[in-house]
């Protein structure tokens, strides 16, 4: 066993939240450990999750705006097409951000250790190594950022081949005729859409009314009509009894309503868990929620003071965004130092087709905090820039208040989703009156003109 060594700070878990942690304690001028059980840091985020799904996104868009030139080219996917010539820029892309994130890693004289840690007590690690033989470390602080793995019922046999879960679906060497999706949130409907799009027979399976019930009601419509357009089909109000492979060529997915659904492929997209159950944290004083959380507070740090969780193990919003500025905040907690005004109206981006982005308060909320809202819409198809760009499909909604002076929530469902939220996200962070939105100009022709004709909407419907 090698001898203690001792840290200022400890970072277990190299994902967007650990990073950050890590990255923001070696700036203060602090002695840092980044520990990671992978080879390479980056976490679920880099190598499984957003930007793999994202590279594979991109493709599924090009492939339609090339069947949108019909005029001009004669396209036609192949039959027999590989996942991977649909991601060719996926190592590219992973190949960078894992050469930025080493170099800044590198530069700011942080030690890297290789392997599975858990705690020895509030204030030492121990590390498991490839090699067999254990590193213990001690420090000041602790922060715990182990991300999380894919949630898989016990009567749901995945075999990471025909049933897969969120982590293996992009194992899959070719794009399979027809898939079943169980779930109806983020992932879920990542996947579901994506694949749809690419032309495979997709049906989603959830046991809500609608997927993605968190958000306003109007998006997820539009969301399900641009899906059922694109072939996909959702299945509602249903509960799974079972799903196996039929040993031939087919997942039969059994309903409790006796019902079944048969797929080439499964993939299994029922939330996920936070990795913590390997970490020992009861000898740390540390005590999971019923949930399998670990409980903080607002500046994320836990029950032991000197003891932090960020990111997916402290729970919702579980935002690859939000994660970073855990880490950062919780380091700056840690060590006194000042970070800045608490993040408020943090926006929400769904990668579905089309996307989805969300901030500030919905229309309910509005309704039920202030006695009424007043609702401007702006439809994509109405915008010069959408039938240009072919982006005809989505709206942007926003909500003000019963007078309709202020904005309080916006909401928008289309391409750039995601991108254009920023500009309420601004308007709200400022207070911003709705007549800047009308009294302000917006490059013609853009998708950003939506906010004009959305708050134009909302003008003429104030009470006179």
């Amino acid at each position: 066993m090698s001898l203690n060594t001792h840290y200022d700070i400890v970072v277990i878990g190299s994902g967007p939240a650990g990073q950050k942690a890590a990255i923001q304690g070696a700036k203060a001028g602090k002695r840092v450990a980044l520990i990671e059980q992978n080879r390479e840091v980056g976490g679920s985020c880099v190598y499984h999750g957003t930007i793999p799904s994202k590279t594979l996104r991109e493709s599924a868009l090009q492939i339609i705006r090339f069947q949108q030139t019909t005029e001009v080219f004669e396209f036609k996917m192949r039959d027999d097409i590989k996942i991977a010539s649909l991601m060719k820029r996926l190592n590219h892309v992973v190949n960078a951000h894992s050469t930025f994130m080493n170099e800044q890693i590198n530069r700011n004289n942080i030690d890297r250790f290789h392997g599975r840690a858990k705690f020895l007590s509030d204030r030492e690690v121990t590390i498991q190594g490839i090699d067999g033989k254990p590193t213990i470390l001690s420090a000041n602080f602790i922060v715990v950022g182990t991300g999380s793995s894919p949630r898989v019922p016990d009567n749901i046999p995945v075999d990471h081949e025909h049933i897969l879960d969120s982590d293996s679906i992009l194992s899959l060497v070719y794009l399979p005729k027809s898939l079943t999706v169980l779930g109806g949130g983020v992932i879920a409907s990542e996947y579901a859409s994506i694949f749809a799009l690419l032309g495979v027979q997709v049906t989603m399976i959830d046991s809500a009314d609608r997927p993605l019930r968190f958000l306003d009601k109007e998006l997820t419509d539009e969301f399900c009509g641009a899906f059922q357009d694109s072939g996909g089909e959702y299945q509602g109000d249903q509960k799974i009894q079972e799903a196996h492979w039929d040993g031939y060529s087919n997942v039969v997915t059994v309903l409790k309503n006796g019902k079944t659904i048969q797929s080439e492929k499964l993939l299994v997209a029922l939330g996920r868990i936070a990795n913590i159950k390997n970490l020992n944290i009861e000898v740390a004083g540390l005590s999971a929620t019923n949930r399998g959380l670990i409980p903080v507070n607002a500046q994320c740090q836990t029950t032991i003071p000197h003891i932090y969780a960020v990111g997916d193990v402290i729970g919702p919003p579980s935002l690859a965004s939000s994660s970073m500025e855990q880490g950062r905040r919780a380091v700056c907690h840690a060590l006194g130092l000042d970070p800045g005004v608490n993040p408020e109206n943090i926006p929400m981006g769904i990668y579905t087709i089309p996307e989805m982005s969300s901030v500030g308060l919905s229309e309910q909320e509005v309704i039920e905090k202030y006695g009424g809202a007043i609702v401007g819409r702006a439809k994509f198809n109405e915008i010069a820039r959408g039938q240009i760009s072919g982006m005809t499909i989505g709206l942007l909604k926003m909500v003000a208040d019963p007078k309709g002076e202020y904005l309080l929530g916006v909401h928008i469902v289309g391409e750039g989703a995601t991108e254009l939220i920023h500009i309420g996200q601004m308007g709200l962070l400022h207070d911003v009156k709705i007549d800047s939105f009308v009294e302000n100009i917006f490059n013609f022709p853009t998708l950003a003109e939506a906010y004009r004709v959305a708050a134009l909407d909302i003008t003429k419907q104030r009470r006179r």
